[in-house]
């Protein structure tokens, strides 16, 4: 099994000033993400009352932006450890391995970018809790 680094936060670059705005660039990104960008996709418009995620992936790697708005991410790796971490600037993105399950609480104005390393597959989602803290503490 490959090993995978924990989740934690990415900057990216964040160029401009506030008179004429800023940009963010993923340009070159091998420098900043452990994973080739195969996948982008993003969801906007979730009612706060939504809880989104509630999974874990078998491969895919990702690295979650809150374009705007705020996101309230949560994750869990199979030994038990939770973190919880607030994403409201566009220029810092959060790592997530396979080997963590996670959920995500949108702000109502929120758009949620995702990088993954993998096009999408049914197959490499785990959505079953116990299933995810089973197959994982094998794999630790």
């Amino acid at each position: 099994m490959a090993d995978y680094p924990a989740p934690h936060l990415i900057e990216f670059p964040k160029l401009g000033a506030p008179d004429i705005g800023y940009i963010s660039v993923g340009e070159n990104m091998a420098s900043s993400l452990p994973f080739a960008v195969q996948r982008v996709f993003w969801t906007y418009y979730t009612p706060e009352s939504i809880v989104r995620g509630r999974h874990a992936h078998q491969r895919t790697e990702q690295v979650l932006i809150a374009a705007a708005g705020r996101l309230i991410v949560t994750t869990e790796l199979a030994d038990g450890d939770i973190q919880i971490y607030r994403l409201e600037t566009p220029c810092v993105g959060l790592y997530i391995p396979p080997c963590a399950w996670h959920t995500i609480q949108y702000s109502h104005s929120a758009v949620q970018l995702a990088l993954a390393s993998q096009p999408y597959s049914e197959d490499d989602y785990i959505r079953d809790y116990d299933t995810f803290r089973q197959q994982w503490s094998r794999k630790a």
